[in-house]
């Protein structure tokens, strides 16, 4: 079915070129690191975190979450010829892709004690995915994984998590030169899972990443993807799929930082949101510096409100230092079920229920189809059809 955008309110944000007073990678309360102690204890009135509720974080914002040693277990299946490594805190590649960027970040960075670290060799094609699997085992824990992939690889991962936890994570992608890694990360979470995680990748000359975020459970969860350059003519895709529920929080922080010339991306973010208090939060940033001549980019977000009492914040961020580009924009839309389509399905013969049904998979269809993963597209399309039987029930 054809992609469905959403009838209601459109925002475009105002371009701002040359740089406004207060630019993206200023508007928060401290530097990237990888110290926690250079961070102040949020409160929720910082540009950062207004949208979060903090209290419900249960104190990965403020240090008084502990790790009790059973908060997640994680399992990864390869095809042969990937290095799967569990590493200390002293291994050099950590922190490469990039540093902490808000307190909770840098709490996992400086909490976790063992680290995994996949590693595709150069020249190398998988024709299967990788897999990791992190199940919550109810505990507090702080994460940490790594995956680099050689150049002129190509690789496809998948980060599935399911069951019930207090995760702080971070998430790094070193991507070579040359080479095409696709990522699938999956919140399959049960409704109590707290999950906030930091996903950075670095991507190399002429390299291509593709992120594909699936947000459909937990109770809070907090993403917040960012992409770098490492040299001309990389490419990123940035894929969001989110299903917000009654009180469910699920909100995507995203910055695309082009400082280096000759480099593409492109963002598409869709969610539904149905319940009362159900509250969903974009943030897509994106920064051309001067220094970034021949940058393309575009970055969409789009909602589908389901049910009175839903909430929606989406805020496209677009700032240019240079008018040296092929291409900038962004717009983000919010609002309910199309009458038009409805119409047109139950005239002819659809019940409603089932006319619903086909709009919000029709929404979602152009997302899911990124993956690639037969398995998965059919198990996250089950997973949206059970909430929408579960909201007309």
């Amino acid at each position: 079915m054809a992609d469905n955008t959403p009838a209601g309110s459109t925002t475009d944000g105002a371009i701002q070129v040359g740089g406004p007073k207060q630019p993206i990678d200023a508007r928060v309360s401290a530097p990237a690191s990888y110290d926690v102690a250079d961070f102040p204890v949020p409160h929720g009135r910082e540009e950062e975190w207004r949208f979060t509720p903090l209290e419900r974080l249960r104190g990965l914002h403020d240090g008084t979450a502990v790790a009790n040693g059973g908060g997640v277990k994680v399992d990864v299946s390869a095809p042969e010829g990937v290095s799967v490594e569990t590493v200390g805190r002293d291994d050099a590649r950590l922190g490469k892709a990039g540093k902490p960027v808000d307190r909770v970040a840098a709490q996992a960075f400086s909490s976790f004690e063992k680290a995994s670290v996949i590693s595709i060799p150069k020249e190398t094609v998988l024709t299967e995915p990788v897999r990791v699997a992190v199940h919550g085992e109810g505990g507090v824990a702080f994460g940490h994984q790594l995956i680099e992939i050689g150049a002129f690889s190509e690789a496809v991962v998948v980060i599935d998590h399911t069951g019930d936890a207090t995760l702080a994570a971070n998430v790094e992608f070193l991507v070579g030169d040359s080479a095409k890694l696709t990522v699938v990360s999956i919140q399959d979470w049960d409704d109590t899972a707290v999950h906030a995680a930091q996903h950075t990748a670095l991507v190399g000359r002429d390299a291509t990443f593709k992120s594909v975020i699936v947000t459909l459970g937990g109770d809070l969860v907090r993403l917040h993807p960012r992409v770098l350059y490492a040299g001309p003519g990389g490419e990123a895709e940035l894929y969001g799929l989110y299903f917000t529920d009654n009180g469910q929080h699920q909100e995507h922080r995203l910055l695309v930082d082009h400082d280096t010339p000759h480099c593409r991306s492109n963002v598409v973010y869709k969610g539904a949101l149905q319940g009362q208090n159900a509250h969903a939060v974009w943030i897509g940033d994106v920064l051309i510096r001067a220094e970034a001549e021949g940058t393309d980019t575009y970055e969409l977000n789009r909602n589908l409100v389901l049910t009175d009492g839903a909430r929606v914040d989406s805020v496209p961020n677009l700032e240019i230092e240079t008018g040296e580009i092929v291409g900038a924009g962004h717009a983000s839309a919010t609002g309910r079920f199309d009458d038009e389509q409805l119409f047109y399905l139950m005239a002819r013969g659809i019940p409603a229920d089932e006319a619903r049904r086909l709009v919000v998979r029709g929404f979602f269809a152009e997302l899911v189809q990124q993956i690639g993963i037969p398995d998965l597209e059919e198990r996250l399309i089950a997973k949206i059809e059970a909430e929408l039987e579960a909201s007309l029930a």
